[in-house]
């Protein structure tokens, strides 16, 4: 896949569940992947992570409350989170004292 394919995959629907974000996007395909590769989104409330927006014109999804920013191209390639695990525990923490 090139560059210039990448660049054109648009975000048509977003859906996540306990195990799984799933995007559909408008060229007809779906991509699953077990939120275990995304951290945030794993010990984010529900509600957390149904509070998202699509960005940059529809590649890539922002979690306003989980700080995560996820992108076609990253889903598309099978990348997983960047969060460095001292990242994500500090996050962990922050976010954890903040709903005291």
């Amino acid at each position: 896949m090139n560059s210039s394919t990448l660049d054109t995959l648009l975000i048509q629907k977003v859906t996540i569940t306990d195990e799984a974000l799933s995007v559909d996007l408008f060229d007809g395909r779906s991509i699953s992947v077990s939120l275990v590769w995304y951290s945030r989104l794993l010990h984010g409330s529900q509600e957390d992570r149904q509070d998202y927006r699509l960005i940059a014109g529809a590649i890539g999804i922002y979690w306003t409350q989980l700080e995560e920013v996820i992108s076609v191209k990253n889903l598309v390639l099978g990348q997983p989170s960047g969060d460095s695990q001292r990242s994500l525990k500090r996050w962990l923490g922050d976010h954890f004292l903040s709903r005291s």
